[in-house]
């Protein structure tokens, strides 16, 4: 088998030269537009990279802020209200003028904690469960004794107490 004699033929050497000089100018075409476009996206990645890096020392900035105002303001809480409620005054058929009248003397004999710091009334937790303890009430001519069911401590303070006849 014999190729044709094609290369003799000016038509076609014309013609395979052509797709030659084609293929050079085409190829030239395709990096000049490739990498104008990869040097568009380097430059748009790096932009991206400094924009990223500044957000995250700004983002470090904030939270350390926030993290020293939040250590701040903890240190300011203090207590604004004292709730104290009595769960098993029913067991006694106390009236609830008795009831509250005992709620209120307690509120009273604790209202020191009013104002105070979190920390300061914490630490006091054991002392003002004493106190509130050794009290004796009188009802109706009865005496009775309370006990601390619960005593949660944030910026309000909760106590429930049992009353127990003494």
């Amino acid at each position: 088998m014999r190729i044709p004699p094609y290369y003799r033929s000016q038509s076609w050497q014309r013609f395979f030269a052509g797709m030659a000089v084609g293929a050079i100018v085409s190829w030239f075409i395709f990096l000049y537009i490739h990498g104008v476009w990869m040097e568009r996206k380097t430059k748009e990645n790096r932009d991206q990279e400094e924009q990223i890096e500044k957000l995250i020392k700004e983002k470090e900035i904030w939270q350390e802020d926030f993290k020293a105002l939040n250590k701040q303001n903890e240190e300011l809480l203090t207590v604004q209200e004292i709730s104290v409620k009595i769960v098993n005054s029913e067991r006694y058929k106390l009236d609830s003028l008795s009831v509250f009248e005992v709620e209120q003397d307690v509120k009273d004999d604790i209202d020191m904690m009013m104002a105070k710091d979190l920390d300061t009334v914490f630490k006091s937790r054991d002392l003002v469960k004493r106190a509130i303890e050794n009290k004796i009430v009188r009802i109706n001519q009865k005496r009775y004794r309370l006990e601390v069911k619960t005593l949660f401590v944030y910026t309000k303070v909760s106590i429930q107490l049992e009353i127990y006849l003494e």
